[in-house]
């Protein structure tokens, strides 16, 4: 069973006052100028997935100037649950509301609905950039096999918040945090769990698959110390790091401190230490994995977005990085400069040629080239 948007329709979303696309199964080749919108249209579709979307904006941010409006984004999606109309509307900047086949839903049914992973070029400095980054990236994958990751983790952080209030105002009475750090502790438990569960999916993944990309080792570290493991445990170390966490103001133990540690596998290096090249390849060996390991568990493969995917690959990863996408029955909707890097591909793909109307973006559906 495969999962793809058949349509996709945007209203003065970003520099598209008005695109709509009507696409199958297949990966779809989106090129054109830099600059001209085709990172636009991968943004949208991110948006068919829990949270704030591949570049974590705001809906005032996505609204088409001048105009600035508000915009609408709508598809139909087919996935192993079957048809729906989904359509997302942000008026004057406010909030992006949820519609699903034309009923209010919250951004929570998106995740029981589709998975959607992405590898866009901020991603490249990943392993040689701060733990934030790394941990968004864990918890991406991880919100991929586990829907309600995204409302523990939400719970999570506004506990912590409320937390990290009450030491930023020197409170010291242990009975101000109980309830706080009870809600940290399961929380924080179940994050934890569902990390180490997606780390494991991943890891078997990689196991038994035939791939032209290099595996990478992936370990669940912390900043400081060994994490707590259980929500008992993580009560105890809250409970006991209050005098500390009252010196820093802030709360210094929990899934927060943690970082995601890679090793090129083969050749035993850690990622940090690798090529640029090298980096990019574990990467996209991360996300087809992720892929096949959704696939497995979910009954279709993810929606993928690869936005100037060719980046820092030769021709020859290039075409086995298409392969796999074909081999997974993937709809993937890829970016990059010219219709040539799309060639091996041939009729395999659909395409799409972006262009720049004096600030506005046009779209063109394309025969294979």
């Amino acid at each position: 069973m495969a999962l793809a948007l058949e349509t996709l329709t945007l209203s003065h979303f970003r520099s598209h006052r008005r695109a709509a696309l009507r696409v199958d199964a297949r990966p779809v080749a989106i090129y054109g100028p830099n600059g001209a919108g085709k990172t636009n249209l991968l943004e949208a579709v991110s948006l068919f997935s829990p949270g704030r979307g591949m570049r974590r904006a705001s809906a005032e941010t996505m609204t088409r100037r001048p105009e600035a409006i508000g915009w609408k984004i709508e598809g139909l999606l087919n996935g192993p649950g079957g048809r729906n109309e989904i359509a997302f509307l942000s008026e004057n900047g406010q909030p992006r509301q949820v519609r699903i086949d034309e009923k209010p839903q919250p951004q929570t049914m998106l995740g029981r609905m589709a998975r959607v992973l992405w590898l866009v070029p901020s991603m490249d400095r990943l392993w040689i950039e701060g733990a934030e980054g790394r941990r968004r990236f864990l918890d991406r994958m991880t919100l991929s096999f586990f829907p309600d990751h995204a409302e523990a983790s939400l719970d999570y952080e506004k506990a912590m918040r409320d937390r990290n209030r009450l030491l930023k105002d020197q409170v010291r009475d242990a009975h101000w945090y109980r309830a706080l750090e009870a809600q940290m502790a399961r929380t924080g438990a179940v994050i934890d769990a569902n990390r180490h569960a997606a780390l494991s999916r991943i890891a078997a993944a990689q196991e038994g698959a035939e791939t032209a990309f290099p595996a990478a080792d992936l370990v669940l570290t912390n900043a400081e110390e060994p994490a707590p493991e259980g929500e008992g445990a993580f009560a105890t170390a809250l409970a006991e790091s209050r005098p500390r966490d009252l010196m820093a103001g802030r709360t210094l133990v929990g899934p927060h401190r943690a970082d995601l540690l890679g090793t090129y596998a083969a050749k035993g290096v850690p990622a940090s230490d690798c090529s640029t090249g090298e980096q990019k390849a574990l990467l996209i060996s991360l996300i087809l994995s992720n892929a096949r390991a959704i696939s497995a568990d979910f009954g279709a493969p993810p929606i993928l977005l690869l936005d100037e995917v060719a980046a820092h690959l030769d021709a020859d990863r290039r075409a086995a990085l298409y392969a796999e996408v074909t081999a997974l029955g993937a709809q993937a909707w890829m970016t990059g400069t010219g219709a040539e890097l799309f060639e091996e591909l041939g009729d395999k793909a659909q395409y799409v040629e972006v262009t720049d109307d004096s600030g506005e973006s046009r779209t063109i559906q394309k025969d294979a080239p």
